[in-house]
């Protein structure tokens, strides 16, 4: 019996020492200390739980470990014969009690400061979607979609043929349009979902808000350091869903009322775009890009498609068809199937240009070209028609 616990016990040593030897990081299994008064309070209140939790452990093993060794069979202890003790009852039911009460206490003062939303300086909503995010600025009339950076989404489709060297450490973590807010304000963030349920997390922000379609969740950060911090979604939702990735950017002040008058000046850009006429070659060019980045993920690079799951553009009889069914499926999308539509997601601009682009790509040799302007008209007589329906149904006497 003694060589089985000098067995058990020179063995526990041993894995206990393992880690001491590796060269990981054993930092970064824990949780980032973060750059808001709030992620460093609850980085304090995570640590002090979790040496508490460490001592209570080691004094329950130690305990256990002692009355095995020390009144063990060999050594010819007798086990006690009793059936309750008033004294151990209490003694196991006060000290839990006091220290859940001593635990309690900060973390509900903790908690308590990040549902106050008060005196915030600026709101922005983050609407989830299959699979980007959409951010509003509510305050400066700034909105735009962000998602899987071209680049990435195109080297993670070439898999083992790809030198992910040239990403770095930030391989998937990298998006189009980053999230740029400025250091030292207080930023309500508004959470809601057009699809279904995601959740938006940045951890060096300690902001982690599920995204639940038909409601609106908040939560807010005050950031005191410049830089760039990165997330991800942390809800399963759906194929692709580890392509989701968050990249907030804090700048300081000047710098971000620069960027601001950049972004009014590229609203005012695109809407000139969706004013006039474009040049065939400018619209598969500009199509591109934009294929890249939102079509790409479930049509492919090469147009081929994923067999069972989405279907191939490269001799579509809708990329090759009636132009007009072609609009309407990339404007609406195709209740049958995960394809979602892109109307209020893409300008006008960009719309034509993707869609020039998918009749003239992957051997779809149609010399087609689409206008702004006949997306303008579609998306015009879409509305009028929704508008006119409830009018017709109340004249025809449907209830």
């Amino acid at each position: 019996m003694r060589s089985d616990v000098s067995r058990w016990m020179l063995l526990a040593v041993f894995l206990l020492a393992l880690p001491f030897g590796a060269s990981a990081d054993w930092g970064a299994l824990n949780m980032p200390v973060g750059v808001t008064e709030i992620s460093k309070e609850v980085y304090t209140l995570h640590m002090r739980i979790f040496y508490i939790c460490c001592v209570i452990g080691a004094l329950v093993f130690a305990v256990m470990i002692y009355s095995m060794y020390a009144h063990r069979k060999s050594k010819g202890a007798v086990a006690s014969d009793f059936h309750e003790s008033t004294t151990v009852e209490i003694v196991w039911t006060i000290v839990p009690l006091i220290i859940l009460i001593a635990m309690s206490i900060p973390a509900a003062k903790v908690l308590v400061k990040m549902e106050d939303f008060s005196d915030s300086d600026m709101t922005i909503g983050v609407t989830g979607y299959q699979w980007r995010w959409h951010y509003s600025y509510l305050d400066e009339g700034i909105e735009f979609y962000s998602q899987l950076d071209r680049e990435h989404n195109a080297a993670r489709q070439e898999g083992a043929d790809i030198d992910l060297e040239q990403f770095g450490d930030i391989y998937l973590r990298e998006v189009d349009n980053p999230l740029v807010v400025p250091v030292g304000k207080k930023i309500r963030f508004l959470h809601t979902a057009a699809d279904v349920i995601h959740s938006w997390w940045v951890p060096d922000l300690s902001v982690k808000k599920d995204a639940i379609p038909g409601f609106i969740n908040e939560n807010w950060a005050r950031i005191d350091e410049p830089g760039t911090y990165r997330g991800k979604c942390a809800e399963l939702c759906g194929r692709d869903h580890g392509f989701m990735p968050i990249v907030v950017i804090a700048l300081e002040q000047d710098d971000y009322d620069k960027w601001v008058v950049e972004q009014q000046s590229a609203v005012e850009q695109a809407s000139l775009d969706d004013d006039r006429d474009w040049q065939h070659q400018e619209l598969v060019a500009t199509g591109e890009k934009i294929y890249q980045s939102n079509c790409m993920s479930c049509h492919q690079k090469e147009g081929q498609g994923i067999p069972g799951m989405f279907p191939a553009i490269g001799g579509s009889h809708i990329a090759t068809g009636n132009i007009d069914t072609h609009i309407e499926t990339v404007l609406n999308g195709v209740t049958e199937s995960a394809m979602q539509g892109f109307s209020g997601k893409l300008s006008d601009a960009e719309l034509a240009a993707v869609i020039t682009y998918q009749r003239n790509a992957f051997g779809n040799e149609t010399g087609d070209s689409v206008q702004p302007s006949q997306l303008k008209a579609m998306r015009q007589g879409q509305q009028q028609t929704l508008l006119t329906q409830p009018q017709l149904a109340t004249d025809t006497g449907v209830n």
